[in-house]
Parts: structure tokens; C-alpha cells; sequence
């Protein structure tokens, strides 16, 4: 049982993307809605980045803020791909753990940050060397069918 007030984050869910204390979400107000708890942050079975991340830079201590903590960084990632430390402290402010100290969670925010932009760089598509001023596929060139005045009279 957490706090049950809202406010040690240890319970943090997210209600159709949005980041709650389920003790403060009576179950009956989530009727219809999509509920997304740390449980479903695993991708095919596995552990998410986020939650790899979390264990390998020691975040993980007693286990009790840990699940509210990657429901918190996952909802932070979400809307920023790369937050400095202050907007990690800033979204982890609602959040507390007495075993962390946090330096492991803002580690492994940064790990997955730098994880996430090496992977996009590996994965782009380099764009195709062009002709300076020459156009894009498709986007003119020589018209096909009749000249536009053929048939007028001069």
C-alpha cells in the first residue's frame, strides 16, 4: 500500500496517456478508458529500454518507488525525447524514494536518452545526393500530351 494520498508517485499509471496516482483514480472513473501500468511497458515480454536502463544504473533498491518511477520516465520520454536534468528532477519531483538517491534514475534517463539518438542515427535513410536547384522526383519535367496553345489560332 502507498501513501494513498498522491503523493510518493509509487503507484503512477497512465490513464489514456496521461500520467495519475491511480490511489487518487477511483477504478469506476477508469470504465472505457486505456490503463497503462508498468506491466505494460514491456515490449514483446521483454523489459522496455526505459526499465533496462532503471536496473543496469542501480535505480532499482528496495522495488517498492521503482514501478512509479518507470511509469514517470516513460511519460517524461514521451513528450521529451532528450530533457536535460533539471526537467528529469523536475518530472521526478513527485516521486520519492529513500533508498536512490536518484543519481541512478537520472543516469539511466541520460543512458536511454543517448541509447534513442545513437539507434536514430544508426536507422536514418541518408538522403540521396542531388543537383543543387534540381527538383524533386515527380515535381516537373517535361509535360507529357499536347502543348497548352496547340490548336489556337494566331
Amino acid at each position: 500500500d502507498g501513501c494513498s494520498q498522491g503523493e510518493c508517485g509509487a503507484c503512477n499509471v497512465q490513464v489514456d496517456g496521461r500520467l495519475v496516482a491511480s490511489c487518487l483514480v477511483p477504478a469506476a472513473t477508469a470504465a472505457g478508458s486505456e490503463v497503462r501500468t508498468v506491466e505494460g511497458l514491456a515490449v514483446d515480454g521483454e523489459p522496455s529500454d526505459v526499465q533496462r536502463a532503471l536496473s543496469a544504473c542501480g535505480a532499482v533498491q528496495c522495488g517498492f518507488c521503482i514501478p512509479g518511477m518507470a511509469m514517470t520516465v516513460h511519460d517524461l520520454l514521451e513528450g521529451n525525447h532528450a530533457p536535460t536534468e533539471l526537467e528529469t528532477r523536475q518530472a521526478l519531483c513527485g516521486n520519492l524514494c529513500r533508498c536512490s538517491g536518484y543519481r541512478g534514475v537520472l543516469d539511466a534517463v541520460a543512458d536511454v536518452v543517448a541509447a534513442r539518438e545513437a539507434n536514430a542515427e544508426a536507422t536514418a535513410v541518408p538522403e540521396e545526393a542531388r543537383i543543387p536547384q534540381q527538383a524533386e522526383p515527380g515535381a516537373g519535367g517535361v509535360q507529357q500530351g499536347p502543348h497548352p496553345h496547340e490548336g489556337e489560332a494566331l
